[in-house]
């Protein structure tokens, strides 16, 4: 399936959906890149996550710091197929989660706390659930807002 020149070019402009990310503070992001267990289908997968898992992470935002929380949705393979096949690129992620934190030292101070240990064994016992672990990477970033 081929993406309409339009919609490309709203892309590359950045389109009406665009937010004025330079009003926008840099953020710390955990990026988690995610393949689903093999006997999930895509779509049992993304309900799951989306229906079940979300609603966890939602619970304990406060208390482990999340201010931001977005998932986004692999669309089906074949829509991808011809950009992945012009860069010779591996088979797509399942899904990919962010969670944004306002800084590392942030973090740092809730480290020690009983209540985001407890919530972060939660999430990760919830995700053994859903998502193939040992081929999931996932990175801290520092966002770099450039538009």
């Amino acid at each position: 399936m081929r993406i309409p020149h339009r919609l490309l070019l709203e892309w590359v402009k950045g389109g009406a959906s665009s937010t004025a990310r330079e009003e926008e503070t840099p953020v710390i992001k955990l990026t988690f890149a995610l393949v689903r267990r093999p006997e999930l289908t895509l779509e049992a997968f993304q309900t799951y996550w989306f229906e079940t898992h979300a609603p966890l992470v939602a619970s304990v935002r406060e208390v482990l710091r999340i201010r931001r929380y977005v998932q986004l949705h692999s669309a089906s393979p074949e829509i991808s197929a011809d950009i992945r096949r012009s860069r010779n690129a591996p088979e797509p992620f399942d899904g990919v989660a962010q969670l944004w934190f306002d800084s590392f030292e942030d973090l740092a101070a809730s480290a020690g706390d009983p209540e985001a240990a407890k919530a972060g064994r939660m999430l990760l016992e919830d995700e053994r659930k859903f998502i193939d672990l040992e081929k999931s990477p996932l990175w801290w970033g520092e966002e770099k807002v450039i538009f």
